[in-house]
């Protein structure tokens, strides 16, 4: 077996689970569900017809690379979504099975123990090479976290909290931990704290990618998102300042948030075609390839924005409702994006995240995740710890109920 699988951390509903072992939930109540990240706004029925009508289409091997007719459609997808003046399909754009598994591979792949990254001066016959650094925000998607590790990487976590507008900073980063780094993870609007990345944010991580030649692998599956304004993703960014060939940048996207379409598995990697030719051979060899259905009916979605207007439109309405009742009880801070509130545990609970999440499942049935969870402690400091994750991916019906519940919890 790998070594580095007893590195890797448990994931964080796991850690749920065993927090909440020996606890019994309001039976009272029925389960309300807003710990896990996953969509329950009705999937767009025209892509699901689409699905139907060529399943027939399943007998045939699809390619890794995919039809070019999805790839097109990504493309002038990110052209018009991003301002981009063009974009090859044939080169620039890669779909995939979904952002979990490509951001997990995009590390196998492009991790390099055996070459330094460029602004080391040390000669090559120096030993032992220094460990590869994989950088990503903390409180973090843990893919990030265990992908580094199994690819024999060392993470290096960048706190994102109040004072710094919970985008971390950039400058707190040592040289030398930059002069290691052979990958950063950004994560744009972020999970789980709804920060977004602004023009400035990108232009000073592309200047440290230029002078220390690592890769920018920006996650930016909760773009369609938003509130008022789009945010500017690593792409767009690129485009404003004349990078045309996204060097060293690569975006991932996926259906599951933007179209509610979580089982459908499908995403893309776009950006630096020099990195996707030899991801693209990485994942031939892997043997992960979408099916022909899945694209047929991932096309249909990303040529529709109106199913995607309409599901902000729910998402806005569930945050309003929320802020109003609940903004004097809790410290609620609205988010930039995303479908999460980072939530300060309340004094009532010590302000502790695992005291909390505890009583909304045992007092009113409702499911939470730790902050703590979502991070990893840092020289004494847990930027999660004393926060609690809640995804708004339920009804209006049952936001409605779980403010109630949280109301009385809280003692209103």
């Amino acid at each position: 077996m790998n070594h580095n699988l007893t590195s890797l951390h448990p994931y964080p509903f796991a850690k749920m689970a065993t927090l909440l072992a020996d606890s019994t939930p309001a039976h009272s109540y029925d389960e309300i569900k807003l710990g896990i990240g996953e969509p329950k706004h009705a999937p767009p029925a025209f892509v699901l017809d689409v699905l139907r009508e060529n399943l027939d289409k399943i007998s045939h091997y699809p390619t890794t690379n995919g039809l070019f007719e999805l790839r097109q459609t990504i493309a002038h997808w990110l052209e018009k979504r991003f301002f981009l003046n063009h974009l090859n399909p044939n080169t620039q754009v890669l779909p995939v099975m979904g952002t979990r598994e490509a951001i997990f591979s995009i590390v196998q792949a492009v991790i390099n123990h055996e070459t330094e990254t460029v602004s080391q001066t040390a000669t090559l016959n120096q030993s032992p090479t220094p460990t590869p650094i994989v950088v990503m925000p903390n409180p973090f998607y843990q893919i990030y976290e265990g992908a580094a590790i199994l690819a024999q990487a060392t993470p290096y976590f960048i706190p994102c909290t109040s004072d710094n507008s919970f985008k971390g900073d950039f400058r707190s980063v040592p040289k030398d931990i930059w002069t290691r780094t052979q990958l950063l993870f950004v994560c744009s609007p972020n999970n789980p704290t709804g920060s977004v990345m602004t023009m400035d944010d990108w232009e000073q991580v592309l200047r440290l990618s230029d002078q220390y030649g690592f890769i920018i692998a920006s996650d930016e599956c909760y773009s369609e998102l938003y509130f008022d304004k789009a945010p500017i993703g690593l792409l767009q960014a690129c485009a404003a300042l004349g990078r045309h060939d996204f060097k060293n940048c690569l975006v991932f996207h996926s259906l599951s948030k933007r179209s509610n379409l979580p089982g459908l598995r499908s995403g893309f990697v776009a950006g630096d075609a020099a990195i996707l030719q030899a991801y693209l051979q990485y994942r031939t060899y892997q043997g992960c390839a979408m099916p022909i259905p899945h694209q047929l009916a991932s096309i249909a979605a990303w040529e529709d924005e109106k199913h995607v207007a309409h599901n902000r439109a729910l998402y806005q309405e569930k945050f309003a409702l929320w802020m109003s009742e609940l903004g004097e009880l809790l410290e609620l801070r609205m988010p930039e994006a995303g479908f999460y509130f980072w939530i300060k545990a309340p004094e009532q609970f010590g302000g502790d995240d695992e005291l909390f999440v505890k009583a909304l499942y045992e007092d009113a049935n409702i499911h939470a995740l730790a902050g703590r969870y979502l991070s990893r402690e840092v020289n004494g400091e847990n930027p999660g710890q004393g926060y609690v994750r809640i995804a708004l991916v339920a009804s209006v019906e049952e936001s409605r109920e779980a403010i109630k519940r949280i109301r009385q919890l809280l003692g209103a």
